[in-house]
């Protein structure tokens, strides 16, 4: 895996700042800093502070980078970790291990695993079971971020050059307001499906706030192709061959995850429509994710596993609870050569894939601001 990073950092390098490359001479990188903001897919130990006894502090998770488990649900490095290499900064301080200006100078994480964008008191409203639904949702992120830019910026003048002189990743957020009822059988035509509107206006208005603040580049990106993901197959596995597409994942779950999807761009559009002196780009998850599933062997993935877990618990697809990774699970031989690494969460392999494409996606909107 180092060998392979070595060859992949030169690219993060050039998407994101072409300039920069250009010429030893010049500024090594478009942004000073980075914050996170999100759910399990992006939190790098927030959950852990918290509540230390979860899955991700337990082997095998961090086992590939890290060769200890810290918080993250992978086996390595996540698509945050990545673009903070690729942007010459260290890793994010997540925001419940700092508690000074100095341990967030080059940026912060405040993502949190569990979270979601609509609040905790929504999901005891609908009668869901909070067990496993964290009171930490994207207002709450929100919030603890304009904690830290008062911390970093005592003048406004300050926070206006902070905020614009850094890269925002907002999300991925909204997946765990479908994962919590799914997980709890309830109905998705009665009421997962009517969240969309709901989860979308949240991040909406999360994404509204930053650029009040003053924020000039902001990532949000969308959902996963939940059909292919080994947890959501196992969960409504079908004798119908029609609901399945030609890669194996189902059908009518991607669908869904496409509905999420076009709202999130539409809402951005909205945005840019608004203020065309932001740059807020769309993370496409959904059409990286997919790419490697239905093309493994073309980027370095195995395709007889390409919907199998790593760490699971057997079965088809190796994953038939939604935690079920542990010192105990059946563990593959190579993380690298899997794209689901515990069933609901990819390998540190295929996150360095999705990163790419968010550096993509940076310099296709043509504005890469310093």
């Amino acid at each position: 895996m180092a060998s392979s990073l070595m060859l992949v950092l030169p690219f993060f390098l050039l998407v994101v700042c072409p300039y920069a490359a250009a010429s030893a001479r010049q500024a090594p990188c478009c942004y000073k800093r980075l914050f996170s903001l999100g759910d399990s897919i992006t939190d790098a130990g927030n959950l852990a502070i918290v509540a230390p006894n979860i899955p991700a502090m337990a082997f095998p998770y961090g086992e590939t980078f890290f060769h200890r488990p810290n918080g993250r649900f992978c086996d390595g490095r996540l698509i945050v970790d990545f673009i903070a290499e690729a942007l010459k900064l260290p890793l994010l301080t997540p925001f419940l291990a700092g508690n000074k200006a100095e341990d967030f100078r080059q940026g912060a994480n405040f993502a949190v695993s569990g979270a979601t964008a609509l609040s905790q008191q929504f999901f005891k409203d609908m009668g869901l079971d909070l067990a496993i639904i964290p009171p930490f949702s994207l207002d709450v992120q929100v919030e603890w971020f304009m904690r830290v830019l008062n911390m970093l910026g005592p003048t406004e003048q300050e926070r206006k050059d902070i905020m614009s002189s850094s890269l925002f990743l907002v999300g991925e957020i909204g997946g765990n307001d479908y994962n919590h009822p799914f997980f709890q059988n309830r109905s998705f035509r009665d009421e997962i499906k009517s969240l969309v509107p709901k989860v979308i206006e949240k991040i909406e208005n999360a994404t509204k706030v930053l650029i009040g603040l003053g924020a000039k580049t902001i990532v949000v990106p969308g959902n996963f192709p939940i059909g292919c993901m080994p947890r959501y197959l196992t969960m409504f596995q079908s004798n119908n061959p029609g609901d399945y597409d030609y890669s194996g994942c189902i059908r009518w779950l991607n669908d869904f995850a496409e509905e999420h999807n076009r709202a999130v761009r539409l809402m951005l559009e909205r945005i840019r429509l608004r203020d065309p002196t932001v740059t807020v780009v769309y993370g496409d998850y959904y059409g990286t994710i997919l790419e490697i599933t239905r093309s493994p062997d073309k980027h370095g993935f195995r395709k007889d596993v390409a919907l199998t877990a790593c760490c699971g618990d057997g079965g088809t697809h190796n994953s038939g609870t939604l935690f079920s990774c542990n010192a105990t699970s059946i563990l593959c031989p190579d993380p690298s050569k899997h794209i689901s690494w515990d069933g609901l969460h990819l390998t540190e392999a295929a996150y360095q894939f999705v990163a790419r494409g968010i550096l993509d996606g940076l310099i296709g909107s043509s504005k890469c601001r310093c």
